[in-house]
């Protein structure tokens, strides 16, 4: 176990470092110049110059690169080029957000996903699976942008239960927090939901047919007590699959959402800095992103391990 644990860091490792890369490479590559940005179209080339100087722009490649990454070893991410701040705070700040936001969306994703997956698998080509199947292909095709905004128009426009954009804070207690969030969370959660509802169903078909569930059932094991401790262990494996690419996307999906609703987190912290051209601090946030993005999976592919004590065997 110990060395099937040492291998997939050694791999974690060397994907942080590929991605730290591409990262600074296709950032540095676009157009435009942070100084001039930041001094303005009247500014003249000499206050530009300096300024590039200043904020070490004009060091060879390389050298701007290794600085970065050992700023990112001791935890000194720079300042913010527009907000004169450190960027680790910066990002320290709208992860208070973020994070919540993300754990919420995965809570529903993988709450009405399994719920969903397990029922339809369990009623195959009846009525009920025909119904919720067909939710989720409209799920599938929804934009969550556009679903957002439906979310919005019906619980905050007509109803006015809950509020269309902005963040209450944590300062006021839990639930005003969790109410700010809860329609932006419902609004990443259900495409990702209905992805990972059909997996789920497929995977628990597949297994259902396995010699071992005959023979489970042949014991006078009842219908529910085989679904939930013998079929669902064995498949979970591609379900946990898909939870590990599906929180990527749910990342990814925040730059998006927080700007719909207006909400200070590091999707809005990252979509601000791209038109200020602060690319210090767009460069750090998308590489925690892509850190974050890569633990997970990591973390999944530890969790293989526990699920299915086959795959060491494979892998050692």
């Amino acid at each position: 176990m110990s060395v099937f644990v040492l291998r997939r860091l050694l791999t974690l490792l060397a994907t942080l470092v590929g991605a730290s890369l591409i990262i600074f490479l296709v950032l540095d590559a676009l157009p435009g110049n942070a100084a001039q940005m930041l001094m303005g179209a009247d500014a003249s080339p000499d206050a530009v110059r300096a300024l590039t100087v200043k904020l070490g722009l004009d060091q060879p490649l390389a050298v701007r690169y290794l600085q970065w990454i050992k700023g990112l070893l001791v935890g000194d991410l720079g300042n913010s080029y527009v907000y004169g701040t450190p960027v680790g705070s910066l990002i320290a700040e709208r992860l208070v957000l973020t994070i919540p936001l993300a754990i919420m969306a995965m809570t529903i994703t993988v709450t009405l996903a399994l719920s969903a997956g397990i029922y339809t698998a369990a009623n195959h080509n009846k009525l009920g699976d025909v119904g919720v199947m067909s939710l989720t292909q409209v799920g599938i095709a929804l934009p969550n942008f556009w679903f957002a905004i439906l979310l919005v128009l019906l619980f905050s426009v007509r109803l006015q239960w809950l509020s269309a954009g902005g963040f209450a804070g944590w300062e006021d207690g839990i639930w005003p927090g969790i109410r700010s969030l809860l329609l932006p969370a419902i609004s990443l959660a259900v495409v990702q939901a209905a992805i990972l509802a059909r997996v789920t169903r497929s995977a628990v078909l597949e297994v259902l047919r396995e010699d071992f569930v005959r023979t489970a059932r042949a014991k006078g094991l009842g219908k529910r007590e085989v679904l939930w401790s013998h079929v669902l262990r064995n498949a979970m494996i591609p379900v946990m699959t898909v939870m590990g690419l599906q929180f990527a996307n749910l990342l990814a999906g925040t730059i998006v959402i927080e700007n719909v609703f207006y909400l200070p987190g590091l999707g809005r912290l990252i979509f601000q800095s791209i038109a200020n051209r602060d690319l210090i601090v767009v460069r750090n946030c998308v590489m925690l992103l892509a850190a974050m993005v890569v633990i997970v999976n990591f973390v999944v592919d530890v969790l293989y391990a526990f699920i299915d004590p086959r795959i060491k065997v494979h892998d050692l």
